[in-house]
């Protein structure tokens, strides 16, 4: 049985310690998050998608840009309880996908969303997230095998989750198999009844200690499905990685000239 209906919630705090203000960075005249609507619009499981904001600028920025939007409070601990509280206020069934759609990601490729939303042909998929192969003889993802700000994931042979860490996982103890490194792509999907019952648990013992919120599923035996795919994030944390996005915008706009 397929799922009903599927809406997209792209969580957009004002608020950040590296770059304040980063929803409405500039972006080739644009602001961040309507490079971001746009591109999930382009998904084509989605029925629609909104702003959820903490903030009345970027509010009066999505009305500006005509992007539906909802807004929010500001004490959320969580994207995922910023996507919760918009879900709420939208009055979207209890039997939807709800995806949580990062705001930083404004070069996402549509095609991860439709791979994220797929499994949920399956009724007994809940939650879902995504993931992409790492091959350690290559040398820039050997870096992110080690690096703790690329988070790994192992799966089982249904393809859900074991266990996500900071720490290159899993372990190859004597080199006699090699083993097959998967780091996790920050996007999530959740049936509704789902994303209520996660964000009404306390946070979890693993999930404070890797701080790592999608350990609180696991943690609490929620199966997390995990979808491998080719497409790569290039998120913006930094001042820097906002000049390396925007030299890649302009760049795909001449393009398309």
């Amino acid at each position: 049985m397929s799922f009903l209906s599927c809406y997209g919630i792209i969580p957009a705090r004002y608020a950040s310690s590296r770059l304040p203000g980063k929803p409405l960075a500039d972006i080739g005249g644009r602001p961040m998050f309507w490079h971001v609507w746009r591109r999930a619009r382009r998904c084509r499981a989605l029925k629609n998608v909104w702003v959820a904001t903490d903030d009345e600028r970027v509010a009066e920025a999505a009305a500006a840009w005509e992007v539906p939007w909802v807004l929010t409070s500001p004490d959320h601990p969580s994207g995922t309880d910023r996507v919760r509280e918009a879900a709420v206020r939208l009055n979207l069934p209890m039997d939807a996908v709800i995806v949580n759609i990062q705001g930083d990601e404004p070069l996402l490729e549509p095609s991860m969303l439709d791979e994220l939303t797929a499994p949920f042909t399956d009724e007994s998929v809940g939650a879902c997230t995504l993931a992409t192969p790492l091959d350690p003889a290559d040398p820039a993802d050997a870096a992110l095998i080690a690096s703790p700000h690329q988070v790994k994931v192992v799966m089982d042979e249904a393809g859900d989750a074991l266990y996500f860490s900071r720490a290159p996982i899993p372990f190859a103890r004597d080199g006699s198999v090699p083993p097959r490194f998967a780091g996790h792509v920050g996007l999530y999907a959740f049936r509704r009844d789902v994303l209520e019952r996660v964000t009404a648990l306390p946070p979890s013992p693993l999930e404070q200690t890797e701080k790592l919120e999608q350990l609180r599923l696991l943690e609490h035996r929620i199966p997390l499905r995990v979808v491998l795919t080719r497409w790569r994030t290039r998120g913006v944390d930094t001042p820097e990685d906002l000049e390396t996005v925007r030299a890649l915008v302009a760049a795909e706009e001449a393009r398309t000239l």
